[in-house]
């Protein structure tokens, strides 16, 4: 059903237990595809035609955009000594956009415009580049101090990669 409905997933309950997963947050057709994605990538190191077409049809236009920012190595995992996580991803315009996965959210235009307004997207490019970064592997890593995570959660400070 998701395939004629791809907005429909936001109106189900999530699980409520302690282990929810990052990816709660997505349909389970886009979650198959980042393990499908991953899987494939760890045994060849490529990201075959049929997967990046399926990419392209669940996400729309901002698959190939979140593709440029994966090969750019634009997403990076900050983490605090607390456990604290957050994801910058450096835009094509070179801003710097502090994401935060675990509640889905992106402080872009497009997300607030396309996912948030419209309802016509499930995420933005750079949610969706920190998703495919993740699965192949590509996600750089970077060690902040819990005042800085704070500043990030925020609002009040970048970091600059």
């Amino acid at each position: 059903m998701f395939w004629c409905h791809p907005i429909g997933w936001r109106n189900r309950r999530l699980p409520q237990t302690q282990d929810v997963k990052m990816r709660s947050f997505l349909p389970a057709v886009a979650e198959q595809l980042f393990r499908d994605i991953q899987k494939t990538y760890q045994e060849t190191s490529k990201i075959p035609d049929d997967l990046l077409i399926a990419l392209k049809f669940v996400f729309g236009p901002c698959a190939l955009q979140a593709l440029d920012l994966v090969d750019h190595r634009s997403v990076t995992c900050l983490t605090s000594p607390s456990g604290r996580k957050a994801f910058q991803v450096k835009g094509a315009s070179g801003r710097l956009y502090t994401c935060f996965v675990s509640c889905h959210y992106c402080p872009c235009p497009a997300f607030a415009y396309t996912v948030l307004r419209r309802d016509e997207g499930l995420l933005c490019k750079h949610i969706l580049a920190i998703y495919l970064c993740q699965a192949l592997g590509l996600t750089q890593q970077e060690s902040v101090s819990d005042q800085h995570m704070s500043a990030l959660l925020g609002g009040s400070a970048a970091v600059d990669t």
